[in-house]
């Protein structure tokens, strides 16, 4: 469909942007002419995010209200512009691919699956920004190697779990696994109850189940309950992983491993080495998205 059609566009943190789009998903009478996603605004940039929404006529009040009710206090301004000539599904859809990586493939409900790999469902309006397509294809690949490497666990924690989609990962490859995945942020413990329901993941406590705790930090009574982990992975910025380097290192079994990303290749790849080499760890494998880095540590005394 090529006409014209009207782009409207909101600013705020990942947080306040996420907790609307999660309001969104809950609202059953929505317009669905009304497209909207969410994503963060560039690579290094990853609190600063952009709700935008596409609509095929000009959006009046009503469209914009709608917007606006999804915050629960101080909604953005939105900026509105016309999209001449455009596909306006498309465009909704931007930042929305699929990620085929190793084995996975991630879609939104929108897209056919791959009956060739072992699929996850994420809703559009929770799916990945720019950096975060990027390091969540390269963790999808580093998890896989481990599977490949015949690493074992029977425990895996998933810190900075966002969406839940590593831990499910990781259960998919060690279905008997008990896994843990763990969120600063509260609006994660609804998003991925959702898609646990989608993907036919079992949350609780027991194997081949996986918890979801809310936690600010692995000093939380309940990870340090479920620890020491076999395999942890965490997927979110350079300076969190150094900071939390003597407390995810203290959380890892003896013979365990540790995958990390959202961190750029270059100083802060680094930099990141260092903090975790310090604490006994070495470098196992790496693996390079764009920017991106994904690294792979095992305790000095086991690595190969």
């Amino acid at each position: 469909m090529s006409e014209s059609s009207w782009k409207l566009s909101g600013h705020a943190s990942k947080t306040v942007v996420q907790a609307a789009l999660y309001t969104h998903d809950q609202i059953e009478d929505w317009d669905p002419d009304l497209v909207i996603a969410g994503r963060e605004l560039a690579e290094d940039r990853p609190e600063e995010w952009v709700l935008e929404a596409w609509y095929p006529r000009e959006p009046e009040a009503f469209q914009i209200d709608a917007l606006q009710a999804l915050f629960e206090s101080a909604p953005p301004s939105f900026a509105i512009e016309e999209l001449t000539d455009t596909d306006w599904v498309a465009l909704s859809q931007e930042g929305a691919q699929p990620i085929s990586a190793g084995p996975f493939y991630v879609r939104t409900p929108n897209f056919d699956a791959d009956p060739a790999k072992i699929n996850f469902i994420i809703p559009a309006a929770l799916a990945f920004g720019t950096g975060q397509h990027q390091t969540t294809a390269g963790c999808l690949e580093m998890i896989a190697r481990l599977h490949e490497a015949r690493v074992t666990a029977s425990t895996i924690a998933d810190i900075g779990t966002g969406t839940g989609l590593l831990g499910f990962a990781a259960l998919a490859l060690w279905p008997q696994a008990r896994v843990t995945a763990s969120d600063i942020d509260p609006v994660c413990g609804p998003v991925v109850e959702v898609n646990a329901r989608l993907n036919t993941i079992t949350l609780g406590e027991a194997p081949g189940q996986m918890a979801m705790i809310i936690a600010d930090g692995m000093q939380d009574a309940q990870l340090q309950s479920r620890a020491p982990y076999d395999i942890l992975i965490a997927n979110i910025l350079a300076g969190p992983l150094i900071d939390l380097a003597s407390d995810l290192a203290s959380s890892v079994s003896p013979t365990g491993s540790i995958i990390l990303s959202g961190l750029l290749a270059g100083e802060q790849e680094a930099q990141v080495t260092l903090a975790y080499e310090a604490q006994g760890f070495a470098l196992e494998a790496r693996l390079q998205k764009d920017d991106w880095a994904v690294l792979w540590f095992k305790r000095n005394d086991h690595a190969g």
